[in-house]
């Protein structure tokens, strides 16, 4: 129950036309997309987590898996990733050596059904990194940059997910029109499994929590 990677288009499909049995036709050795093209059958269904651990890091980039459907995350802009780079490097920074923060990789919320995220951040334990997938219990922040498409996920449904999970913080980073960032801060309150607002920064993040940080996104 592979993918076909049809968030990729049709460089995908030529490199995984075995998966779509109609609707292509080929001229001078290039596959294109016809009108009654078939959508793969494991768009439909749920898939495992067995199913999604045996699927290369290629097949899973791009995507989430949220109740064990498969959901395409549109591609980020470079301010979006520059943003989040540099909020990695900013709380690596501070966070010690006891804590990682990193980019682009799955968080498995739960197991069944399967819901993995892919946060923009993640600060996680250091005698982690090896570990996969990685748990929220090894996990002490994440932060979504929020981009078109993607408001109310970061700010409410994804927000949500993380407090159930028990992830004890959540940032959220808003592309204000100023073009300064605004982050809101979030922190866990372990009895409702929900957060509360914390503080909110603009440009500069000068933060005491989970840790002592001061990022300047206005440098970015």
């Amino acid at each position: 129950m592979e993918p076909t990677l049809p968030w990729t288009g049709i460089h995908a499909l030529t490199q995984y036309p075995e998966f779509c049995t109609t609707g292509l036709s080929q001229t001078q050795g290039r596959y294109a997309v016809t009108a009654d093209m078939v959508a793969p059958a494991w768009m439909h269904s749920q898939i495992t987590a067995e199913q999604y651990d045996s699927w290369s890091a290629e097949q899973c980039a791009g995507i989430e898996i949220v109740d064990g459907m498969v959901v395409v995350t549109p591609s980020a802009s470079i301010r979006h990733n520059r943003l989040a780079r540099f909020l990695a490097n900013g709380l690596e920074l501070a966070a010690g050596a006891d804590w990682n923060a990193d980019t682009d990789f799955d968080v498995r919320l739960q197991d069944v059904p399967l819901t993995n995220r892919r946060p923009d951040v993640v600060v996680y334990r250091a005698d982690r990194i090896d570990t996969l997938p990685m748990r929220p219990e090894y996990v002490l922040l994440v932060v979504e940059v929020v981009s078109p498409g993607s408001e109310t996920t970061d700010r409410v449904v994804k927000a949500d997910q993380y407090a159930q999970a028990g992830i004890a913080f959540y940032w959220r980073v808003e592309q204000a029109a100023t073009g300064v960032p605004l982050v809101y801060t979030y922190v866990l309150d372990p009895a409702s499994r929900s957060y509360r607002d914390g503080e909110v920064f603009t440009g500069i993040v000068k933060s005491t929590v989970p840790f002592v940080v001061e990022i300047d996104l206005a440098a970015v």
